[in-house]
């Protein structure tokens, strides 16, 4: 399967420990992702979870599709409250896959978040999955940054 690994790595004004539990969430990710509309049967405790989620595109600026997405969430505080990391797998209809990794270390302006993902795909998918990951994880950042802004 062919295969490309995207890596974006940016600042956040929050320890460490706001942003894994903001993202440790499941429901916090409606929105957070621009395409992801819905989260739903969520399963499991204690770090690690599956749920559905539900994933909305626009075509032709009438027509909707949503692709149903089950994803894994693990978790680990173990470097708390220096560093922690979240991540995961999306299992997409049509055989695309992506492992996801938020790692979140402390930094002088609270944190540094490097998201990483993995992508998988069919041959001929690779290049439109990659720009729409990658398109999804710049917004992505400027999202988590704005929930996580400390009021003036």
């Amino acid at each position: 399967m062919p295969s490309t690994v995207l890596t974006h790595t940016f600042e956040i004004a929050a320890p460490p420990k706001e942003v894994f539990a903001h993202l440790a969430e499941p429901l916090n990710y409606v929105g957070l992702s621009p395409l992801l509309v819905a989260v739903r049967d969520v399963r499991g405790s204690g770090g690690a979870v599956t749920y559905t989620a539900v994933e909305r595109f626009r075509l032709l600026g009438f027509l909707r599709y949503d692709n149903i997405l089950d994803v894994t969430l693990v978790a680990v505080p173990d470097g708390l409250p220096h560093s922690a990391e979240v991540s995961g797998e999306v299992r997409s209809p049509g055989r695309v896959r992506m492992d996801y990794l938020f790692a979140i270390d402390r930094h002088e302006v609270g944190s540094v978040v490097t998201d990483t993902l993995c992508l998988r795909t069919p041959p001929g998918l690779l290049r439109f999955a990659a720009s729409q990951a990658g398109a999804v994880q710049q917004a992505r950042a400027r999202i988590l940054t704005g929930r996580m802004a400390r009021p003036a």
